[in-house]
């Protein structure tokens, strides 16, 4: 048996008679009545008395009646439920991102909670190596990188476009220089992020090509810890503008140019091809373009 063969048994209880019930459902008696002659078939016994005019069910019929009501309600539940998701009533949002990544999200999130307060929304932290990954394989619906992914499967735009900022203590020798070249960093003791990432071998390949020693005797587990060490005068390091903004507004650390160094970072919102983006994540890229062309700061819409 099929959902359309039990919304028709249902049908014909409810209105009271097999014409009627061929008249609610746009079709005619004798198909009405060839739908309940298979369902009966199928179950092999009768639905309804047949001697009654009434159209009086069976007990078979009340048993199955009793079941098919609840289908229908729920196929009535999952319908509506469907058609929340569609309008952003309900829903969930997943987006995959690593602690950096996470910073350029949060003024897009707090214009997407404000219109769409009833999706639940979920950052989950990953790899920036595998995060296209679990876009690709539906364990997110966006994922946030500063890399342009290769995989086929995917889909970028770029929404942000950040720097690697240098930066030094408050009594660094370097305060008060409007820029140094990347040969004055040659004594420097660089403080750098434990997990390797394509801008920090950018960085090492360009003190290589420099022919400059790039001393990096420490490393971190976390961007703030890295902050905090450097604050206190134990180094000096290259992070991204948008996660020391804080620190420098307090002039708790100080940022020198480098123009060697001067590499821009573009943030981009990864997300599957081919129409399968959810109505809660089409909703995000919309939030983010719409973001873009108010012009916010660094912040931008750009397929690439």
């Amino acid at each position: 048996m099929d959902l359309f063969q039990l919304e028709a048994f249902v049908t014909i209880v409810r209105e009271g008679s097999f014409s009627k019930a061929a008249k609610a459902m746009y079709r005619t008696q004798p198909a009405i009545s060839q739908i309940v002659k298979r369902l009966e078939d199928e179950i092999g016994q009768p639905l309804f008395d047949r001697s009654s005019r009434r159209g009086v069910l069976t007990d078979a019929g009340q048993v199955l009646l009793e079941h098919a009501e609840r289908l229908m309600n729920f196929k009535d539940q999952a319908l509506a439920a469907l058609n929340d998701v569609r309008h952003l009533r309900s829903g969930q949002l997943v987006i995959a991102s690593n602690e950096l990544t996470c910073l350029y999200l949060l003024p897009l999130l707090h214009e997407y909670r404000r219109l769409y307060p009833a999706v639940r929304v979920s950052v989950r932290r990953g790899l920036a190596s595998r995060i296209p990954g679990d876009v690709r394989d539906y364990g997110a619906d966006l994922g946030v990188v500063t890399y342009q992914p290769t995989d086929a499967d995917l889909q970028s735009v770029v929404v942000y476009r950040d720097q690697l900022a240098f930066v030094v203590p408050a009594g660094h020798h370097f305060v008060g220089r409007r820029e140094v070249g990347i040969k004055d960093l040659a004594a420097e003791h660089f403080v750098a992020h434990h997990v390797s990432s394509p801008y920090r071998a950018r960085v090492v390949d360009t003190f290589r090509k420099r022919r400059v020693t790039l001393q990096m005797p420490i490393e971190m587990p976390t961007i703030d810890a890295i902050k905090k060490f450097v604050a206190a005068g134990h180094g000096v390091a290259l992070l991204p503008a948008i996660a020391v903004e804080g620190e420098l507004a307090r002039e708790e650390l100080i940022r020198i140019h480098v123009p060697e160094l001067a590499f821009e970072r573009p943030v981009r919102l990864v997300y599957r091809k081919g129409g399968s983006v959810s109505h809660a994540a089409a909703a995000f890229l919309t939030v983010a373009e719409a973001h873009a062309a108010k012009g916010r700061g660094r912040y931008a819409f750009t397929r690439e």
